[in-house]
């Protein structure tokens, strides 16, 4: 057997693979010889059929079969050895027909290589590193929502600032007919909350459903329409009080402490503060990484520029999925998956220069503190080592999660990374500033 390379340029490459009678003869006739052992064929005894006959009825298939596993493993053994890093799969170039009956096959093969380039992870415009805090006004917010969650409901006469009004919306042209209850904030107007002001039980207020709400989720929700439909919806609804509430704010006692955080674990409304502050900081902490990865993620793929062997990729994509695709079908799929595509070559290159690393330990571990959290959601806060080794090894048995939590290390470590190389500026800022200026619009 022989093969050859031919680099037609950086990205793009032809192998052909030779194969010769001597390659695949012996196990060729090893395996006929075997079929005549077992062939059931009517008029010769079992193991006694001519070896001519044998050969006419399935050297082809068995010839072709044998050929085509060599080629594989041939190819495959090659691009290994040869360290040829290959986007896609090799493509085998046409042939108009294949002389099964010559001694010898000749095979080619297009390549698409992947592209050498460099990653420098200082940007030369600082990347913001946002450090989320929980402020007093959103610490006191939270501490009244527990009381109302916690507090009990009061009936009131008529309906005030923050009374909880429950009723029906209703409109019968368009079939709505909805009971919800809701309060007076949610609305987008405050001409909308005075109607509700001073109403009693049986009161019925006319609407308009267009700038009802802020968000058209909650107009969607008030209505229990379908989200196509809610989306510029401009009718008139009628709201027909049934019930008015006022919510009663629970004591900031150590009963209701106990009840959020466990008995003792916080003593005091100064500790309570303290803890939710604690509690929002982590799970801000994530936002901001998750954002920071986001942001370090999109400099790296605008500003790391190589080329990619865009027609052997489209190609390519023509067969590869589980439909073929036609020419256009593929072009437009390649500039779909393109971004992505240059991102994991990017994240290939910076996992390989600074040798980040997840050993078969490192997922154990994570998988067994992600079970002790599972568990003491549960009051199960002592598990011992052989119950979350055990859990562990049933979790990891499923390939899909262990991979799953393999990318979620290899994550963390990238954005370790970044934060010790990339070019960072910290900005500290409250959730509500937070949210401005990393999502609002561009």
């Amino acid at each position: 057997m022989n093969i050859t390379r031919e680099n037609r340029d950086a990205l793009n490459a032809v192998v052909k693979v030779d194969i010769a009678k001597e390659d695949y003869s012996d196990k060729v006739e090893k395996i006929l010889t075997d079929y005549r052992r077992t062939a059931n064929i009517p008029g010769f005894r079992k193991g006694h059929v001519p070896m001519g006959m044998v050969k006419k009825q399935y050297g082809k298939a068995v010839l072709v079969d044998e050929v085509n596993k060599l080629l594989q493993d041939a190819l495959n053994k090659y691009l290994t050895e040869e360290k040829l890093d290959v986007l896609g799969q090799p493509l085998p170039k046409t042939q108009d027909s294949i002389d099964w009956d010559s001694d010898g096959f000749s095979f080619e093969f297009e390549l698409g290589l992947a592209p050498e380039f460099e990653v420098e992870l200082k940007s030369k415009k600082a990347i913001t590193q946002y450090i989320i805090v929980a402020d007093s006004k959103m610490i006191d917010e939270q501490i009244e929502n527990i009381q109302k969650q916690y507090g009990k409901l009061v009936s009131q006469n008529a309906v005030e600032k923050d009374s909880e009004i429950t009723g029906t919306f209703k409109n019968e042209a368009h079939e709505i007919e909805n009971t919800i209850t809701l309060t007076l904030d949610k609305f987008k107007e405050k001409s909308v909350s005075k109607k509700f002001i001073g109403s009693k039980v049986g009161d019925i207020i006319s609407l308009e459903t267009k700038g009802l709400y802020n968000d058209d989720h909650d107009l969607m929700h008030a209505l229990k329409v379908n989200h196509d439909k809610v989306h510029g919806l401009d009718i008139p609804v009628t709201f027909t009080i049934t019930e008015i509430n006022k919510r009663e704010l629970a004591e900031l006692d150590q009963e209701l402490f106990d009840k959020l955080f466990g008995k003792d674990v916080v003593k005091s409304v100064t500790e309570l503060k303290e803890k939710i502050k604690e509690d929002a900081e982590k799970q801000f902490a994530q936002q901001a990484d998750q954002k920071l990865l986001n942001d370090v993620t999109e400099y790296l793929v605008d500003s790391t520029k190589f080329d990619l062997p865009a027609e052997f990729l489209q190609k390519w994509l023509q067969t590869a999925g589980e439909k073929p695709l036609d020419v256009d079908q593929a072009k437009e799929e390649y500039e779909k998956s393109e971004k992505s595509l240059r991102y994991q070559l990017i994240e290939g290159k910076i996992i390989t220069d600074n040798k980040v690393q997840v050993t078969i330990e490192d997922i154990k571990n994570h998988a067994k503190e992600m079970i002790k959290g599972q568990m003491a959601q549960f009051g199960q806060l002592n598990p011992t080592d052989k119950e979350l080794e055990d859990i562990a090894a049933r979790v990891l048995s499923n390939q899909e999660e262990a991979r799953r939590i393999s990318e979620q290390l290899i994550s963390q470590k990238l954005l370790k990374l970044y934060k010790e190389k990339a070019n960072l500026k910290v900005k500290e800022v409250t959730y509500e500033n937070f949210v401005k200026e990393a999502y609002s619009k561009k």
